[in-house]
């Protein structure tokens, strides 16, 4: 967590009935944008602006990164030549752009690059033709792990993974994504006031440490599972995808036909096993759990 995270606010706190002027934190949100630098068919060099997105400040290049991997715009650590933070800086100095450069044999569809958004209940795409969109886009199955993970280690996951969000500890406003190895220790846990941006940064982190992809991981979010972070999940090849609350009913289709286990309302008593049970070293019947 970095000071710029956190907005001081002038707060009037009521406790008891009697109210009292207070100071508070929360958590701080603006743009960036992400760029992209490659060349097209006719090896032209290409800069193209392909999203904005609404953050908490930090970690922007682990962002931008992770979005494109997420996206399926960027595949491989052999098609990234460096990313780099640029653009404006505000008064603490902080950028609110990133540039990515592909290596000059990276092949990009750039008028694939206007992103189709849907209507949906908080973030992410919904709809009939969203399977179908990541089949088009070149999405591969997810390899089933060599080995389960460890079902008893589970509960404990959402923990873990609260036990290092200390941003939410200053905020309470934020959203926690936590890649655990197949040992379940924690590889990084990053935060956000999107949950998918906490995803994509988490993802981005590992790999620009050059883990990719992230095959025997395990992604933790703090709160649902939703049809745009199961594809996140895909994109890095992760089969296991581990979530404090619900997933929804396109998340679940999703993962049952790319071969992702998503586990569900994880709680120390606990969990629901959605899709691919196999996944979970456990005695669980080879179908959906209840």
């Amino acid at each position: 967590m970095t000071r710029s995270s956190l907005q001081p606010v002038s707060i009037t706190r009521v406790n008891a009935g009697a109210a009292h002027a207070a100071e508070d934190n929360v958590a701080r949100e603006e743009p960036l944008a992400i760029e992209l630098v490659g060349m097209d068919r006719d090896g032209a060099a290409v800069t193209k602006t392909v999203a904005i997105t609404m953050c908490t400040p930090g970690q922007p290049r682990e962002l931008a990164i992770g979005f494109l991997l997420g996206e399926g715009i960027v595949r491989g650590l052999d098609e990234v030549k460096a990313v780099f933070s640029e653009g404006p800086s505000d008064e603490e100095g902080q950028q609110h752009g990133v540039r990515v450069v592909l290596q000059p044999g990276a092949r990009i569809d750039w008028d694939r690059l206007q992103r189709n958004f849907y209507a949906s209940s908080s973030c992410g795409v919904c709809g009939k033709t969203s399977l179908r969109a990541l089949e088009m886009t070149g999405f591969a199955p997810v390899p089933a792990p060599e080995r389960p993970f460890p079902a008893a280690l589970i509960p404990a996951l959402p923990e873990r993974l609260r036990a290092a969000q200390e941003l939410f500890d200053h905020t309470g406003g934020v959203h926690g994504a936590g890649i655990f190895d197949w040992s379940g220790q924690v590889v990084t846990v990053q935060e956000d006031v999107g949950r998918h941006n906490a995803v994509d940064k988490a993802v981005g982190a590992l790999f620009l440490r050059r883990r990719w992809p992230l095959r025997e991981h395990a992604l933790v979010v703090s709160g649902r599972a939703s049809f745009e972070l199961v594809q996140k999940a895909i994109a890095a090849q992760m089969p296991l995808l581990v979530a404090v609350g619900a997933p929804s009913s396109l998340a679940v289709a999703a993962a049952d036909e790319f071969g992702l286990c998503v586990v569900g309302f994880t709680k120390k008593s606990g969990y629901n096993v959605y899709t691919h049970p196999a996944h979970v070293a456990a005695d669980l019947p080879h179908e959906v759990a209840a």
